[in-house]
Parts: structure tokens; sequence; C-alpha cells
């Protein structure tokens, strides 16, 4: 019997309208682990060998929705979501907060393999040992409250009737898209609750692509056993009583960022990226809790962090939006980075793109892009539909968003993302944009600068980094690169499927006890940063390189930073600061070195069988192809 996983991942094809039962060997979770692991190895074994010919929306590529071995174990609830990433044409491990994680594990499964495009609208129905693919045509085009409100008045009621007299103590867990998804915009987000996320990688777009709008889950037993459960005990103890010593982030989440992040590290989107630094104390975090928080406390099953807050208007001319804190990277991309300065504002729109299910970073970027286009004069306000895309006002901001949500006029563009629609203006305008453009392989990097060298991205964290902009996933802060920092780590955060909110208290080697703990295995740091971890980067770097089947990505050209990153910072005690472009050079060689690829970049042939890597010689054939190398 396996410790901390069943072996078990429901596959669903929804042309065919097919359901099975796939069985996994431990052997490939011991090496893989779940979440982004598991998900980056099933991508390659069953599209690698045509992976640049698969289009992200179209029906051949799968969504995965994984567990992992610490979920339901580690404190706090995860879930991953991957497939191949609409945005750079590579894999992304997207986690999310929700209980739809423990919830697979308690009906018996490890996750979800879907497949194909219905017909028709669709939810999907997870009920222990009962699986049904389910019409939703009624729930086409619903928002996320509506979207939540029709499938709990539903769902729940129905399961509350079969259990009878026995009941069901907790409602059924949700994932679900917006019209956004539905419209398959590219930085469309899979939803779940009011306000989580899984925003990178844009799989809320697959979801719509595949006309699947949710999926609702309910287990009703254990979760697998654990090897050594005195012992787990005795760590569980430990981190609640880490935890519970560490005060900012329980009592403000992140959201004390959007004032400290621009006055003290000189490192938050303003006005995209043209400034980094801000003393603006009205986006101080006092303003969102002494006037908007009606919740200070709001956490998913086991999290003792509860970092999440809840804001509401109750007056005015936004009364009715209810979202998170914001969040810090909400606050900057929704705020700062458009101008704005207003904690009701920066809510109202933190609201509109929960409600429409898209990712506030990657929306929050193409937004910027567009306004900072009006600012020089390339876009007009015929352009933009009437829309004067001025910095700081919320309703114009609002009204593109709606654009593109419905993919009209200029929506239609900038749905692509912001590097695709820098590539088609480029070519409507017949000037460069893509130098206004701030992302890395088509996602947007987070809202931390890297000019001040202040806060924790480095010069190259997010330039070679397989995640692209992804700041959840940065490559490194400092050199070398196979030490107990970086993506290598945050791969197994992603992978043994825990939040980064709940784990920062432990050390890496007690990250492995814990693991080792429930499953019974012996995984080391020297094991995990020089195999396992090393493995799923290795993969996910072919994957990226692959990329197509409209986007490719060239190392020597796209290994990079935005242009704006070598522009001096305008303000702040860090004015002047930039990234030296030449230090850039010399880190991206010393850490190809390093990670075992060659120097274009190219994972090597020796480190890929070293790492047990099979069936790699026709990518990396075209991937030399195509770069001439």
């Amino acid at each position: 019997m396996p410790y901390g996983f069943h072996g078990r991942l429901i596959d669903i094809d929804l042309s065919n309208e097919k359901i099975r039962i796939k069985e996994l060997p431990e052997d490939i979770y011991q090496k893989f682990l779940g979440g982004r692991g598991l998900g980056t190895w099933i991508l390659w074994n069953e599209l690698g060998a045509k992976w640049d010919e698969i289009d992200p929306l179209g029906e051949e590529n799968l969504l995965l929705i994984l567990t992992g071995p610490l979920t339901g174990y580690y404190p706090g609830m995860k879930i991953c979501i991957t497939g191949k990433s609409p945005q750079s044409n590579g894999v992304v491990g997207s986690t999310i907060s929700s209980e739809v994680g423990i919830e697979l594990k308690a009906a018996g499964y490890d996750g979800i393999i879907v497949r194909g495009k219905a017909n028709t609208p669709v939810y999907l129905f997870i009920y222990d040992d009962t699986i049904e693919i389910r019409d939703a045509s009624k729930l086409w085009g619903l928002t996320g409250t509506e979207t939540i409100k029709a499938l709990m008045r539903n769902v729940y009621a129905e399961l509350r009737r079969r259990e009878g007299i026995r009941g069901i103590p907790k409602e059924p867990a949700i994932l679900y898209i917006g019209p956004a998804g539905e419209n398959k915009v590219r930085t469309a987000a899979v939803m779940s609750k009011l306000a989580h996320a899984a925003g990178y990688g844009g799989y809320g777009a697959v979801m719509g692509a595949k006309n699947l709008k949710a999926i609702v889950v309910k287990g009703t037993g254990p979760l697998p056993p654990v090897a050594n459960f005195e012992r787990f005990k005795e760590l569980l103890r430990v981190v609640w009583e880490r935890i519970f010593k560490v005060g900012t982030l329980r009592y403000w989440g992140t959201g004390a960022g959007g004032y400290t992040v621009g006055a003290e590290k000189s490192a938050e989107p303003i006005r995209n990226w043209q400034e980094e630094y801000h003393d603006d104390k009205r986006i101080g975090v006092l303003n969102f809790e002494f006037k908007y928080w009606v919740k200070d406390f709001w956490g998913d099953y086991g999290c003792p962090v509860t970092c999440m807050k809840l804001s509401y208007i109750k007056y005015g001319k936004y009364k009715g939006a209810l979202t998170d804190m914001p969040d810090y990277e909400l606050q900057a991309y929704l705020g700062t980075n458009l101008g704005i300065f207003s904690a009701e504002k920066i809510i109202y729109l933190a609201w509109l793109v929960d409600e429409y299910g898209l990712d506030a970073i990657n929306t929050g970027n193409v937004l910027a892009f567009a306004a900072e286009l009006y600012q020089r004069g390339i876009l007009t306000k015929e352009d933009l539909d009437g829309i004067e895309l001025k910095w700081g006002d919320a309703d114009a901001f609002a009204s593109l968003i709606k654009l593109i949500v419905e993919r009209k006029g200029i929506g239609a563009i900038l749905a692509e993302g912001t590097y695709r629609a820098a590539i088609k203006l480029s070519e409507i305008k017949n000037t460069d944009v893509l130098q206004y453009a701030v992302q890395v392989k088509g996602i947007a990097v987070g809202a931390h600068g890297i000019r001040s060298k202040i806060d924790y991205p480095g010069p190259i964290s997010y330039a070679v980094s397989v995640q692209g902009g992804d700041h959840t996933s940065t490559a490194v802060k400092e050199l070398p690169a196979r030490s107990a920092r970086g993506e290598l780590i945050s791969a197994f955060d992603d992978s043994a499927v825990v939040c980064s909110f709940t784990t920062f208290v432990l050390g890496f080697e007690e990250r492995l006890d814990f693991l080792n703990t429930v499953t019974g295995w012996n995984i080391t740091s020297e094991k995990w940063i020089n195999e396992i971890g090393l493995r799923i980067i290795h993969l996910q770097r072919l994957l990226i390189l692959l990329g197509g089947p409209d986007v490719y990505w060239d190392p020597r050209i796209h290994d990079d930073n935005p242009p704006r990153f070598y522009e001096p910072l305008p303000s702040g005690p860090a004015k002047g600061e930039k990234v030296d472009r030449n230090e850039v050079v010399e880190l991206r060689k010393k850490y190809y070195q390093e990670m075992g690829y060659d120097e274009y970049g190219i994972p090597r042939e020796e480190v890929l069988d070293k790492l047990g890597i099979t069936n790699y010689k026709t990518a990396l054939e075209k991937i030399r192809k195509r770069l001439g190398v």
C-alpha cells in the first residue's frame, strides 16, 4: 500500500464522453512526486513527440488537476493545474488554494486528466465513486459569484438528499471559469471560491476551449495512511507552533506590500514599470483594513496562516464589490501599475477580474501596456473604442477589461496577452512596441522588480526560469544554481503541492523530512537538487524550447529581461539603478553550465541520460534545427 497517495487518476475524455481510472506505479511518484512534476511527466509522455504542433487551445491539449503527496497532510491546501500553456507554449505548474485537493484525495484519487472537448458546455461531478459529465449550458456565461451560487443551489442540495439523515458536513469544492475563460482569453484563470485563482499559464482558457465550465468534487473517505504517524504528529506540531509566531503575514497577508515594496524596496510596478518607487500612503494596508475589511482571517482547509482577508465596498459608486485583501500582486498590478493609488478603486478592479475569471497579474500587465501605448500616442482613443485610457482612471480600465473579456475591438488583440498583443500591434502600427512589453516568454513578470537589487529576484531570476515571468518560480537569487533555492525548490513545493506561505517556516531538509515521514521514502536534499528536481526542470526546459505552434523561444534572445529593466530607475532612493546587461550574460552562462545546459541553453544529452529522461532525441533535433545550432 502506498503512503500519502492513491496511485489513481481520473481520466476523462470529453470528446467521447468516456471515463476511466488510470493507475500509476509508486516509482513514478518517487521520480516526480505529484502536481507540477507529475504533470510535466504526463505531458512529456503523451504529447512530447508532437509538442510543437499542439495548439494549447485545441482538443489535443490536456488539462491536468493534480494533488501531491503532501496534499491534506501539510498545513494549508493547494492543488496544481497544468497543461500546455496558452501563454508560454511550455508547462507552468499553476497552484491554487482550494479544497478540491483534499476532496479528491478523500474520494480516492490523486488527480484528474481531462482530454478532448465537449460538444456543449459541461461540468464534472465527482462524488466518491460517482464520476459524471453533466450539462452546464445554463451555467455558461455566468460570472464567478453566479456560478458558485448556481452550483451550490443544485449540487449541494442533491448531495444532502443523497446522504439523508447522515448529512453532508461541508459543501463540495469547486473549480470554475468565468466568461474570460469561456472566450479563451489567454490571461484567463481557473478560479476557486470568490477570489482564489490559478492565474499563471492561462489554464482558464484551456478549460474554456474544452467547454468545461466547472469541476465539483466531494469525497467522504479517509486520506491514504502516512508511513510514520507518530513522527508526523511531531512535525505537524512544529509547523503550527512556528507559524503562530509569525505576525505580519497572518495579520495582513501580502497586502502590506502595496506600500512597502514601493516605498522601502523601490521594486513595485508603477505605470507599466516606468517607475518602481512611491511613498503614497493611500495604498497602505491600514486603509484597506479599517475601511473595507469584513473578514480578517480567511484560510482554506488546515491553514494556520489564514493570510487572505475579505474586503467589501458598502457605499458609493463601487458598492457591492467583494474580493480578497486584495493581496500584494493585485494591489500592484491593478493599482500602482495602472497609476491607481485608491484602495477603493483597487478593490473594485480586483472584484471585476475575479468575477470575469481573469488572472490579475497578466491582465494588469496587458492593461498597463496598452495604457503606455496610449500615453505615447501609439494607441488612440479611436483604437480603444472611445476609451480615454489615462493613468489612474479605474472606470477606463474597467471598460477595457470588458472589451478584453468579450474579445471586442482592441480587446480581441489584448486578449492574446502582452507578448502576442505587442507582436500584432507592432505590425499594425509599423513600430516596435515590444520594448514596452514587460514579460518573459509570454508571461508577465511578477510585481517584484530587479533594478533596485533590494527585492528577492536577481538579475536572471525571470530571464532563465522555465516558467517565464512567474514570480513564484524564479530561477535563482544567486549562484550556484543547484543549491537549495530558486526554481528547484519551487518545483518541490509545486510537486508536493504545498503552499509557500506555510513552508517558509521550515528549512528544505525539514520539508523533505515531512515528505519522507508521510511517504516512507528516503529523498535527500542532494537527491532532490541533483536528480528529481533537476529532472522536472529539464523536462520543462525541453517543452518550452519546443514551444509552438504560434510562438517559439530562442534562448539567445528570450532568456533575457524585458527591455525596461535595463533602463535606470527614475526616482526614489535607488534612482539610477538598473540591470547590467553584461552581468546578465555572464550569470546566464554560469547558470547554463550548472544546470547542465549547453552554451545555447539546451539540455545536454549526457545530463538527460543521467536523469533517466527518454525519447528526447527528436525533441533536441527539432530545437537545434530551429535555432540553427
